[in-house]
Formats: C-alpha cells, structure tokens, sequence
C-alpha cells in the first residue's frame, strides 16, 4: 500500500498549528496512539524544518508527515528536504503542485469552486482540499462529486467528532482536522496527551463507521 493509500484508509489527517521541538514529538506519538496517521505541520510554525526532521527521523513509517499551508514552490522543496511526504496548501499554485509532484510527494493544494477544484486536479495534485469546508458543509462534496466523481476530495476546516462521519458519508475520501483534535494553545502535558490519543481514536472510528453504513 502506497502512502496515498495509506493516508485514505486512514481518513483522519491531523493539522498542527504552533507546535514545538519540545513537544511535537509527543503530539505526534499520542495521535499515532489513538490511530491516526497523517500528520501536518502548518509552515508558519517557527523552525517548522526541524520538527518535520524530528517527526520523520523519530516516527520512520509509522506516521506520514507532511507540511501544510505551502504557498510557494520554495517553501515545497524546503519540506520535501526535510523529510515531508505530501505538501498541503490552502489554494491551487501550479508551481507548487509541480515541484510537489517533481520530488515525488504527495500533492494537496486547497481549492473550494468547481473551477479550482477541476484547475488543481488537472495540474497533477493527487487530492484536492475543500478549504474552508465549514462555508459550504457535507452536501457540496456529494454535489461536486455529481459533476467531478473521479476527482478524490478532503474536506478541510470546521472539521470535528460531530460532522467528520457526513463528510464521509457525502465522498469524502479522508479530512483534515485541525485545533477540535490538537489545540496546541493548551499546555502539552500527560493529561494532554492522553485526551488526544482518545479523540484520535473517536475521529479514526467515526470515519471507520460512516465507511460502513455508505
């Protein structure tokens, strides 16, 4: 099973803003203990390079680490350098999706009309995220799906326990889920860490649910 594969089983991607280097590692294991395998590091995070090397060097392949909101064909390289394995970003940059795709990696610029949709998956990204997904909730993936069905869709932002499994259930083949699942403004303790590997098991369920009942 390839990483792609591996990331859609999965369906949970975790979205870390404001992480550390003395506490990524943590995060990173408590979400791996509750299930989860796709773990992104947003690039506006102070030594964001660092945290993905530790991330890739202490966790190997049991998690997927990538970078998140990538702007610039730059910064891409710079995190495929560092270890990412897939390049999220929040809108389509050609550029971006084709040095993502030159190194390899996984390629998932953001996108939400029809036409970006459509645009970004034509440049070669291999998943599109519908971003801000919380503007147009679970009902637009199942319609873009009407007119799009082969393009593979991750809706992303508002993302949480209670609306996860309609995204689902609509076509969506993983979410993103940023600060519902790990709120790095909290201090990063053992309770901490604790609660997140119990949510992360509650969202890898509730995916595992919605995939049951299509």
């Amino acid at each position: 099973m390839n990483l792609l594969e591996q990331i859609t089983e999965n369906g949970v991607v975790a979205v870390i803003r404001g992480a550390t280097e003395n506490n990524i590692i943590q995060i990173t294991k408590a979400l791996h203990a509750g299930g989860i395998k796709g773990i992104e590091i947003t690039v506006e995070t102070p030594k964001v390079l660092s945290l993905i090397e530790k991330v890739a060097a202490e966790m190997g392949d049991k998690v997927i680490v990538g970078a998140g909101t990538v702007l610039d064909p730059e910064t891409a390289r710079a995190a495929i350098m560092a270890g990412s394995k897939f390049i999220f970003s929040p809108t389509v940059n050609p550029e971006t999706i084709k040095m993502t795709k030159r190194y390899g990696v996984i390629s998932v610029p953001g996108a939400l009309t029809p036409t970006e949709i459509l645009t970004g998956y034509e440049h070669g990204a291999d998943i599109i995220k519908v971003f801000p997904a919380n503007i147009v909730g679970p009902g637009y993936i199942k319609d873009i799906h009407g007119p799009l069905p082969h393009i593979p869709l991750m809706p992303t932002g508002g993302i949480d326990i209670n609306n996860i499994g309609y995204y689902i259930k609509a076509g969506a083949v993983a979410a993103g889920v940023g600060s519902t699942l790990v709120n790095t403004k909290k201090e990063v303790n053992e309770e901490f860490c604790r609660a997140l590997t119990e949510k992360s098991e509650l969202f890898v369920q509730a995916v595992l649910n919605a995939r049951q009942i299509l």
